[in-house]
């Protein structure tokens, strides 16, 4: 059974950082790229950044360029998301994906991050 879970969320201050983590299993992860995406209830779905397999190609949403970083350990079975610079805007549940976004086939159940003062 293919089980993702997003662990690291929380609330932090405008400027903060968090890391997010993403543990798999039930399937080979380093067959796989990872996406995150989120989910803000005023802005709905948006997707973050994605990983190819071997995590040397990365890509991130405008809106998060600069500030985080997607990056992987395939020893680990583990997807990271480090988000540096937060803003307010930045506030959702943040969910990890097996493969590239849009054609994701599973999904975590998220972490929610708070950036408030």
């Amino acid at each position: 059974e293919v089980q993702l879970v997003e662990s690291g969320g929380g609330l932090v201050q405008p400027g903060g950082s968090l890391r997010l983590s993403c543990a798999a299993s039930g399937f080979t992860f380093s067959n796989y790229p990872m996406t995150w995406v989120r989910r803000n209830p005023g802005q709905g779905l948006e997707w973050v950044s994605g990983i190819s397999e071997d995590g040397g190609s990365t890509t991130h949403a405008e809106s998060v360029k600069g500030r985080f970083i997607i990056s992987r350990d395939n020893d680990k079975n583990t997807l990271y998301l480090q988000m540096n610079s937060l803003k307010p805007e930045d506030t959702a549940v943040y969910s990890c994906a097996r493969g590239w976004y849009p054609g994701t086939d599973y999904w975590g159940q998220g972490t929610q991050v708070t950036v408030s003062s």
